[in-house]
């Protein structure tokens, strides 16, 4: 017994020292250095909450940022979540050929988060792209997507909900577990399949809805390929999202100890949107055997 136990521990042991080296580490260690004033050079000095006051007081750019970085998970996450369920919704179906169309669609969320993708996307977005090729057949005007503020944070906002993917994957398993009696039932009842869809689907699968909302907005919040390779944050800092602040002042202007002090301010803000969520959540989320246990 003593000799398995052992073996254990031996082959959790890479993952335990990743997670340490990898995760933990650099983790303690931003946060260490958001208190000082660090360029990769020169030893870290101990500046106390300078960093801080800073962006709080006297970063318009941090403030704009922000503001992006709001926009942007408002705007994505809840178009990647809901075409995510729409096309579940679809694919649970019994049709033929269905297995292949669920492995079609969820193709871009393996691709989308991919540089190569990314410099494609501006491509098609670009004046003379395929976009804009489309739109002349309709005798619109090209559109400068990636010159107007108007226009350029819809292209990383359709990137990202392009990628739903593994979201719909989590749906799709989530639909297949409700009883198809509930709908025998309700079609019984003289039920139309929209009313099927808003009574019977959605509260049984609201669990699953709360996680994908929960990870999707942490994966909007740390938005950078698209921003970084589409857009460059431009034009006039329309699409300048913190992530990619936090790398341009770390890694571009080898100001690590403030770019630490950004990271923690978006650790804190996704953290507190994650307990916001969980607080609502019980008011729309309904676990199966909620009731009986209340009994």
């Amino acid at each position: 017994m003593y000799e398995n136990k052992r073996l254990g521990f031996l082959f959790v042991l890479p993952f335990v020292l990743g997670v340490l080296l990898f995760k933990l580490f650099p983790f303690v260690m931003s946060f260490a250095l958001s208190f000082t004033q660090y360029d990769l050079i020169d030893p870290p000095q101990f500046v106390g909450l300078q960093n801080y006051r800073e962006l709080a007081t006297d970063d318009p750019l941090f403030r704009k940022s922000l503001g992006v970085t709001l926009l942007f998970a408002v705007l994505a996450v809840p178009l990647r979540v809901g075409f995510a369920l729409f096309i579940a919704h679809v694919l649970n179906f019994k049709l033929r050929g269905i297995n292949f169309f669920r492995a079609a669609f969820y193709i871009p969320s393996i691709l989308g988060g991919s540089i190569a993708v990314a410099v494609l996307w501006r491509f098609v977005f670009a004046r003379q792209g395929l976009v804009n090729l489309v739109l002349a057949k309709f005798g619109i005007e090209p559109i400068p997507w990636l010159a107007d503020e108007h226009y350029s944070m819809w292209t990383i906002v359709l990137l990202f909900t392009w990628q739903f993917g593994s979201a719909m994957v989590i749906f799709l398993a989530a639909l297949q577990n409700v009883s198809i009696s509930l709908y025998e039932a309700a079609e019984c009842d003289g039920a139309s399949k929209l009313q099927q869809f808003w009574k019977i689907t959605v509260p049984l699968i609201t669990p699953v809805i709360f996680f994908n909302v929960i990870m999707q907005m942490v994966h909007a919040f740390q938005e950078f390929n698209g921003p970084y390779m589409i857009t460059e944050g431009g034009p006039l800092h329309s699409t300048y999202v913190l992530a990619l602040y936090i790398y341009d002042q770390s890694f571009r202007f080898f100001n690590l100890g403030y770019g630490a002090a950004l990271s923690w301010v978006l650790f804190a803000l996704v953290g507190g949107l994650a307990l916001l969520s969980f607080w609502s959540s019980k008011y729309w989320v309904f676990y199966s055997g909620e009731k009986e246990q209340k009994r």
